[in-house]
């Protein structure tokens, strides 16, 4: 086995580790939504179900960025092949930021200002 074939195994390997972060975090945020669906007067089990939903897509895609950046520039080194992993990257890159604005309510990176109190 050479080096382009161990790192393209590696880039499959982490990519998969991706797609096991998704279903899991998917079947996870399901039986948690169902267990709380039912006694949930206030109906936050739905945004609640959305909020650990939308974090395990980012972080799978986290790990899809990182296994398509070792696969394409590692082992297919062609530039067609690293426009189109550029192309890949940008259109995760978005799907993160705007999975990451509607879970967490702001920009990722973004300062939140402090809550002023008032003293009485």
């Amino acid at each position: 086995m050479d080096f382009k074939e161990l790192i393209s195994i590696a880039g499959y390997g982490i990519e998969s580790i991706g797609v096991l972060v998704i279903i899991t975090g998917t079947v996870m945020s399901s039986f948690h939504f169902m267990a709380r669906y039912r006694n949930d007067p206030e109906g936050s089990a739905y945004s609640d179900f959305r909020c650990e939903l939308g974090r395990s897509i980012i972080v799978g895609l986290e790990f899809l960025i990182a296994g398509d950046i070792i696969r394409t520039v590692i082992v297919a080194d062609t530039l067609e092949n690293v426009t189109i992993l550029g192309l890949i990257i940008l259109i995760r890159t978005f799907l993160s930021f705007t999975l990451h604005l509607e879970v967490e309510g702001h920009w990722p990176r973004q300062r939140l200002k402090p809550v002023e109190t008032v003293n009485d």
